[in-house]
């Protein structure tokens, strides 16, 4: 499945690119609006991504262009729109055939669930199910820690996402994560998801402020019952909505 970016801000790929990707498109980015225009058919994308912050002048002209052979259903297109975007231009949008209008991402959580979701109507089922990220807040009650292979110190930090296949993390001292390459198996983590203390066995897949790691294997049913949790957490945020 192939994404179509047309981003001016890399501010705004990089977030797409961290917490979009893992749905399983390929990321295809253009800085030129008419450039991307005269590649669609080339590329053939699954779904599309304009700035209208990037370019005000440009997103409604490829809409039209778009949707003069694909429809919504074939090839959703979505907006990210910056503060200046007036009522009017939303009703624009969707008469022209937009599918989607969600606000400048910038690691907004809120947004990037839109953006999510709008995303993945269009994924397998399977492998929607294995990526899907949930943003964790407090009341989930996931947590997440692991042991330096090296030295066994204990590395703690903030738990960013979660899915079925893998997590974010922000640790508390980057420093203590230094020896950790990428790839390396991590044999001694604990994820808490509610009551349960799971044991899974993880691999390093990205460095930074914040690194993503994946699960590479679980003792047990635990895998089945991170599964199962991670399945009813829009079914929990719901029940405490209504509390």
């Amino acid at each position: 499945m192939k994404l179509l970016l047309i981003l001016g801000s890399d501010d705004s790929y990089n977030v797409i690119s961290q917490y979009i990707k893992p749905l399983g498109f390929e990321l295809i980015r253009y800085r030129h609006v008419l450039k991307a225009m005269d590649n669609v058919d080339e590329v053939n994308p699954t779904a599309i991504i304009i700035s209208a912050r990037d370019f005000p002048r440009h997103w409604k002209a490829l809409i039209q262009f778009v949707r003069s052979e694909r429809s919504k259903e074939k090839c959703p297109i979505i907006i990210l729109k910056g503060d200046n975007f007036p009522s009017d231009e939303i009703s624009k949008a969707f008469f022209l055939g937009a599918s989607g209008i969600v606000d400048e991402l910038q690691d907004n959580p809120s947004e990037l669930s839109r953006l999510q979701n709008i995303l993945g109507r269009y994924v397998p089922v399977n492998e929607k199910r294995r990526s899907q990220r949930f943003f964790v807040e407090a009341w989930h009650r996931l947590g997440f820690l692991l042991a330096n292979p090296g030295d066994k110190i204990i590395i703690t930090g903030d738990l960013k996402t979660v899915s079925t296949g893998g997590i974010s993390f922000s640790p508390t001292s980057s420093s203590l994560m230094k020896d950790i390459t990428l790839g390396m198996e991590l044999n001694e983590c604990s994820l808490r998801a509610g009551d349960d203390i799971l044991s899974p066995v993880c691999r390093l897949v990205r460095t930074g402020r914040i690194v993503s790691i994946e699960f590479a294997s679980f003792p047990g049913n635990e895998k089945a019952i991170l599964d199962q949790y991670i399945e009813d957490l829009p079914l929990r945020e719901l029940k405490m909505q209504r509390t």
